[in-house]
C-alpha cells in the first residue's frame, strides 16, 4: 500500500535513518519505537510528506492518504468545537455548499427554461453524491468521537479557542480519526487522555480500517494494538514481528546472536590483520596479502550498540510517619463561574490515606483528580472541611506546573545538586541520565530547556528530596521506558506512602495497591491495581446491564403467587422464594432474552456474511491496483478505481451496520 525505499535522513552530521526502506500494508498495526532522538517522529513526518528525506522516495497509490498527528503544539480557535471537529469531512461540506447553491438558484429560474432542468439534474447528482459520502450520517460520527473523547454535549457549542492544550490534542485527534485516512501516524496519542478516555481509543483503533502507525511509551496501549514492531537504532530499522513485549523478548536474542556474529567477526579480522602484518613486505606473499586487504575492504562490519548504563535509582530514605499519613473531612471545592454562579468539583468528601497505601488516582478529566492532588499537597485552598497531616509526614510534590518554578539561570547539575544529600551525590549524572539529560546536557541552563526537559529535571529534583509522602500528578508524561522503568522500581522499593495521578496502566499496575476513581460528583476506592479495577468496573456495567433488563420487565412473570400458594420472594415482604422457583424464572428470563435476541443475531450473521464478500472483493481489486499493467488501459483503472470507492463505502456502512447491531445485542444481554 506504501512503501519507503533507500530513506536516509541526517541531523546535526548524525544519521538518524540510513538506507531505510520497508512496506506498510493496508491492516497493518505497527510500533515504532526507539530511543528519544532516534528519529520517531522524524519519520512520521516523512511518511505524512510533512518532511523530506535528503534521499529515498516514500511511494504510494494515489487513492492513499495520511493523516498525522504530532505530540503537541497545535491549537485551534475561531469556531464552535462542534463546527471545527466538521471540518474533517471537508469533501462532504463542499457538495453541501454547492447544493445550497444550486437550491438558491433554482428559486431564481423560470420553471420552463432548460437552465431550469439542467440545475434540477445537477442537484440529484448533488444528493446522490451526498449519499456516497455518507453525509447523512455525519453528525452521530461527530458525536460519537468527541464524546469517546471525553467531551461532553454542552461542548459542542463552546469556542475551541477556550479549550486548554491537552483538550486541543483531543480537538485534533478527533479530526483525524472523523477525516479516516488510509494511514494513521499517531505520535504519543495517549499523553493528553484520561483513563476511560484512552479506552475509548484503544477499542476504537483495534476497528479502524486501514493502518495504523504509533509511537507511544505506554507499554500497555503498544501491546493491546500492535502486531509488529519496528526499532530504530543506530540510524538501521530491525523489524519484529509482534508486539512491544515480544520486540523486548526477541531483541535479546538477536542481541546474543549479533554478539556472537561480531566477536566472530573481530577473531577474523585480528587474524587476516595478523597475516597481513607479518607478510606485507614479504614479496612471495603480495598476492596473498593484497587478496586478505580486499577482503576486508568488501567485509560489513558488525556494529554493536554501546550498553546503555543499569540504572538503579533508591529514594533518600526518609523517618516513618504516624499509622495515618493524612485525614480529609468534609472536603467542599468548588471554582466561581463568571455568571457570579460556582463550578462545584466536589463536595462532602471524606478520605483517609494510612501509611503503606500506594493510591492511584482516576477518573474522567474534569472531574477533579488533579485538583484533589494539589489539595492533599497543600498548594490548593479549598472551601470548607479539614485537611489533617498524620505524625511525622514529609511531603514532597510534583506537578507540571512546578517545571516553572525552577531557577531560570542555574545548570542542570546545579539544580539536582543543591538538594541531594549523602552517598547519592556521586551519582547524580547517572542519574539525571536516565531522566534523558546524557552528556553535556547536564551543564545546560534551565531556560534553554524545552517544556519535557524542565518537567523531566523537576521530577528528579523532587525525587532526591527525602519524604515519606509523595503525591505525583502524571509523572511520565514526558519520559521514554528507560526512565519510566528506573521510576517505576524505584517506587516498588520506596518505603512510605504515595499518590500518583496517572493513566499509564503498564507503569502503575505493578506499584499501587489501590485505585481511587472521581467522578463528576463523588468518588469511589477500588482495592488492587488499575487492571483489577478496569475489571470490577466492566463487572459494574455487566451488573447495570441486567438490572435494566431486569426492570424494563425482562423476567416479569407469576408476580402473584407459586403453585403451592405461598408467595415469591420480593425485596419490600422479605419472603423468601425457592430455589426450584427461581430457576425456574430465570430459565423463562433467558428463553425470552433467545427469542429478542434470534432476529438480531440472523441480521448479525448477514452483515457479517456481506463484509466478508466486500473484504475479499477488496483485496483483490488491491491485488490489481498494485500491478503496473491495470494503469495501461485508462478506462479500465477508472472503472477499477471507482469499484473500489464504491467498495470502501459499502464497507463503511456495513460496518456501522455491524457496530450498531453488536451494541444493541450486548445491551440487551
Amino acid at each position: 500500500m506504501l512503501s519507503l525505499d533507500h530513506i536516509s535522513m541526517q541531523f546535526g552530521g548524525r544519521y538518524l535513518f540510513d538506507d531505510l526502506s520497508f512496506m506498510i500494508g493496508p491492516h497493518d498495526r505497527i510500533g515504532l519505537v526507539g530511543s528519544n532522538g532516534a528519529g520517531k517522529s522524524t519519520l512520521l513526518k516523512i511518511i505524512a510528506n510533512l518532511a523530506q528525506a535528503e534521499s529515498g522516495t516514500v511511494s504510494k497509490a494515489h487513492y492513499i492518504t495520511a493523516g498525522y498527528l504530532p505530540q503537541d503544539g497545535v491549537t485551534a480557535a475561531g469556531k464552535t468545537l462542534y463546527k471545527e471537529v466538521e471540518t474533517a469531512f471537508e469533501d462532504v461540506l463542499l457538495v453541501q455548499e454547492e447544493l445550497d447553491e444550486a437550491h438558491a438558484l433554482l428559486g431564481t429560474l423560470d420553471t420552463s427554461s432548460g437552465e431550469y432542468m439542467e440545475t434540477l439534474e445537477i442537484l440529484g447528482e448533488l444528493q446522490h453524491k451526498l449519499e456516497d459520502l455518507d453525509a447523512f450520517r455525519m453528525q452521530s460520527k461527530i458525536e460519537r468521537v468527541l464524546m469517546g473523547l471525553g467531551f461532553s454535549v454542552e461542548d459542542l457549542g463552546r469556542q475551541t479557542d477556550e479549550f486548554s492544550g491537552g483538550w486541543q490534542m483531543r480537538i485534533e485527534l478527533a479530526k483525524l480519526l472523523l477525516r479516516e485516512p488510509s494511514v494513521l501516524l499517531l505520535d504519543e496519542p495517549t499523553n493528553h487522555l484520561d483513563i476511560e478516555s484512552l479506552q475509548w481509543l484503544e477499542e476504537y483503533l483495534r476497528q479502524y480500517n486501514g493502518a495504523i502507525i504509533l509511537v507511544s511509551h505506554d507499554r500497555a496501549f503498544l501491546d493491546s494494538l500492535t502486531t509488529r514492531t519496528f526499532a530504530l537504532s543506530l540510524g538501521a530499522m530491525e523489524e519484529y514481528a509482534g508486539n512491544y513485549s515480544f520486540y523486548e523478548k526477541e531483541k535479546v536474542i538477536r542481541k546474543e546472536l549479533l554478539m556472537n556474529a561480531y566477536k566472530n567477526q573481530q577473531q577474523q579480522l585480528k587474524q587476516t590483520q595478523q597475516f597481513v602484518d607479518r607478510f606485507r613486505y614479504k614479496a612471495t606473499k603480495a598476492r596473498q596479502v593484497q587478496s586478505r586487504i580486499k577482503q576486508m575492504e568488501k567485509l560489513d562490519i558488525i556494529e554493536i550498540e554501546d550498553e546503555e548504563e543499569e540504572i538503579h535509582f533508591h529514594f533518600p530514605k526518609p523517618q516513618p510517619s504516624g499509622r495515618v499519613v493524612m485525614e480529609l473531612k468534609n472536603l467542599r471545592k468548588s471554582y466561581p463561574r463568571s455568571d457570579n454562579g460556582e463550578n462545584r468539583v466536589f463536595s462532602g468528601l471524606n478520605y483517609n490515606i494510612e501509611r503503606g497505601d500506594r493510591i492511584a488516582v482516576v477518573g474522567v478529566n474534569g472531574a477533579g483528580k488533579s485538583t484533589f492532588s494539589r489539595i492533599v499537597a497543600g498548594v490548593e485552598p479549598f472551601n470548607s472541611g479539614e485537611r489533617v497531616i498524620g505524625y511525622n509526614v514529609i511531603l514532597s510534590y510534583f506537578a507540571q506546573h512546578q517545571a516553572e518554578e525552577l531557577e531560570m539561570f542555574k545548570e542542570v547539575l546545579q539544580i539536582v545538586d543543591e538538594v541531594a544529600t549523602g552517598e547519592i551525590r556521586t551519582k547524580l549524572r547517572t542519574i539525571l541520565g536516565s531522566f534523558l539529560f546524557r552528556g553535556d546536557d547536564v551543564f545546560k541552563k534551565v531556560r534553554v530547556l524545552s517544556g519535557g526537559e524542565k518537567s523531566r529535571l523537576a521530577l528528579a529534583k523532587m525525587l532526591l528530596l527525602p519524604s515519606n509522602f509523595l503525591i505525583m500528578d502524571e509523572p511520565t508524561n514526558h519520559l521514554d521506558m528507560r526512565s519510566k522503568k528506573v521510576l517505576q522500581e524505584a517506587l516498588a522499593e520506596f518505603d512510605g506512602t504515595y499518590l500518583i495521578v496517572s493513566h499509564d496502566r503498564s507503569f502503575l499496575d505493578p506499584i499501587v495497591n489501590k485505585v481511587l476513581e472521581f467522578r463528576h460528583g463523588g468518588v469511589k476506592t477500588y482495592l488492587g491495581n488499575v487492571s483489577d479495577y478496569l475489571s470490577k468496573k466492566k463487572e459494574e456495567s455487566r451488573q447495570t446491564s441486567a438490572d435494566n433488563f431486569q426492570k424494563r420487565g425482562g423476567g416479569k412473570r407469576d408476580e402473584g403467587r407459586r403453585n403451592d400458594g405461598s408467595a415469591r420472594r420480593d425485596e419490600k415482604t422479605n419472603i423468601q422464594v425457592s430455589d426450584k422457583e427461581r430457576k425456574r424464572t430465570e430459565a423463562e428470563q433467558r428463553q425470552q432474552l433467545s427469542k429478542k435476541l434470534q432476529p438480531l443475531k440472523k441480521k448479525l450473521e448477514s452483515v457479517e456474511k456481506t463484509i466478508d464478500q466486500l473484504e475479499s472483493r477488496k483485496r483483490e481489486i488491491e491485488r490489481l491496483m498494485a500491478d503496473p499493467i491495470l494503469y495501461k488501459d485508462g478506462d479500465e483503472a477508472k472503472k477499477t478505481s471507482h469499484e473500489y470507492k464504491e467498495l470502501q463505502a459499502k464497507l463503511k456502512s456495513s460496518y456501522f451496520d455491524w457496530g450498531k447491531l453488536t451494541e444493541e445485542i450486548e445491551k440487551m444481554r
